[in-house]
């Protein structure tokens, strides 16, 4: 009786213990989770149309890329993008976006 009040003991204490260490390492890797974002965002950008297995497939490859330079987009691709990150601009705002994003080569 006296063995398993021992492993309860340290049972408990790991289970109160896991939420402080949870806290201390949340910090070091959001940095890591803002660039898999950035990579999500430059990936759907990339997928434009493509629906179903096709685009599963290229989100695959696109996001397992590790380091790998994007392929460049033709100037088709690079509108479709741009109007997509363009949202709700409008006028003047919508037309200076418009010009830097598809002045950037990518």
């Amino acid at each position: 009786m006296k063995m398993q009040s021992v492993i309860a003991a340290i049972v408990l204490g790991g289970v109160l213990a896991a939420p402080a260490f949870a806290q201390t390492a949340a910090p070091a890797s959001a940095p890591a989770a803002n660039s898999q974002q950035n990579k999500m965002k430059a990936c759907n950008a990339q997928a434009g149309d493509k629906k179903g297995d096709d685009r599963k497939a290229f989100m695959k490859q696109c996001l397992s890329a590790a380091g790998a330079p994007a392929p460049t987009m033709t100037q088709q691709e690079r509108m479709k993008a741009c109007n997509t990150q363009a949202g709700d601009k409008k006028g003047d705002d919508r037309k200076a976006f418009m010009k830097t994003c598809l002045s950037t080569k990518s």
